[in-house]
């Protein structure tokens, strides 16, 4: 099936199979290969991305489903060389270890800074329950999306992506 999609803020049209999950589409096709695959069951929330300015987990979608649509991935977060505060915050307040779960952690985090803009510690907890991490025990990357809160002051969200992905320009797609 053929499908467009902005990824990034770059355009791109393609043919996919219609059960490819998203995730692949983004990895192999695209080569964002900070999309982790986790677990491919939409447990651990590596794969976290936003679709249409909203965390998914990219392994329950498939790329079908993102035909028209705007998918943000952890690469298309930092602008002019310079990190996303949730980025910034994640690495001030050393909230990660082996860093597998980073990308989806710091995606899913956006989106409850998006909703909730300055959460207190246990919705933060809450907000982030469905994205596991096996090294951290949590409490640094809490810290960190408290920090971000404090950094942004209200500023995530869809339409931050929105207007930063139009700096980029809509390139040459595939």
């Amino acid at each position: 099936m053929r499908i467009t999609v902005t990824v990034d803020g770059t355009k791109f049209a393609d043919d996919v199979e219609p059960r490819q999950l998203l995730v692949h589409y983004l990895r192999e096709r695209l080569g964002k290969v900070g999309t982790v695959v986790g677990c491919d069951t939409s447990n651990c929330g590596a794969c976290t991305v936003h679709l249409d300015g909203h965390s998914v987990k990219s392994c329950s979608v498939l790329a079908v489903q993102a035909d028209g649509s705007e998918v943000t991935t952890v690469e298309g977060l930092a602008r002019d060389g310079k990190l996303h505060p949730v980025q910034q915050a994640f690495h001030d307040n050393h909230a990660l270890q082996c860093g597998f779960c980073t990308p989806g952690m710091i995606m899913q985090s956006i989106d409850l800074l998006a909703d909730n803009p300055d959460p207190d510690e246990q919705a933060v907890r809450h907000g982030l329950e469905g994205n596991l991490c096996r090294c951290t025990g949590y409490q640094n990357i809490v810290r960190a999306v408290r920090d971000a809160a404090a950094r942004m002051q209200g500023g995530a969200g869809p339409e931050a992506e929105r207007v930063a992905g139009a700096e980029l320009g809509a390139g040459g797609g595939q």
